[in-house]
């Protein structure tokens, strides 16, 4: 059971999304809590599964590790008695895939994907994810540059720096 009223347990998930390095004394200065009130929360949102990891955000471009992100758009059919779920499965059970989301519009799932080299994430596409049974099509898309990635600022002293000309 979680200590705290719905709108302080928010704000506690709210804080830790923003940073999730605080102690649990950090966030109870903050809210108005106790520190031991902060903790037993944090731990029961890690064993009911509502925190599920923790991530830190690194802008590989200042590294020499070399990076490629793609976005792919899959239409899929359905399984019958599973609808999206068992195909969402099957793909992001391979190790390449970050994230699958369900979507509404002109496709069903996003895929975002990462490989070393745009061929290596185009051999994933042809011989992994196209040829299985229920996609009947895909769309891939590169991330040249990002600016921001779950909240965090790329560059942000880095903005563009031209002058704006009037005629």
């Amino acid at each position: 059971m979680i200590p705290f009223c719905l709108k302080i347990a928010e704000n506690l998930l709210d804080l830790l999304t923003q940073d999730a390095r605080l102690t649990p004394a950090q966030p109870a200065a903050m809210l108005g809590e106790t520190e031991e009130d902060v903790a037993a929360a944090i731990t029961a949102y890690e064993k009911n599964s509502t925190i599920l990891g923790y991530k830190t955000v690194v802008d590989w471009d200042k590294t020499s590790k070399e990076s490629v992100t793609a976005l792919i758009e899959v239409k899929i059919t359905p399984q019958k008695g599973m609808g999206f779920d068992e195909i969402a499965r099957q793909i992001y059970s391979h190790h390449q895939v970050e994230s699958v989301y369900l979507m509404s519009g002109g496709f069903d799932l996003t895929v975002i994907i990462k490989g070393r080299t745009m061929r290596e994430v185009a051999r994933f596409v042809s011989e992994q994810l196209a040829p299985m049974e229920n996609v009947l099509s895909t769309g891939t898309h590169f991330i040249l540059k990002k600016y921001k990635d779950n909240g965090v600022e790329f560059d942000p002293a880095d903005s563009d720096k031209r002058e704006v000309m009037a005629w």
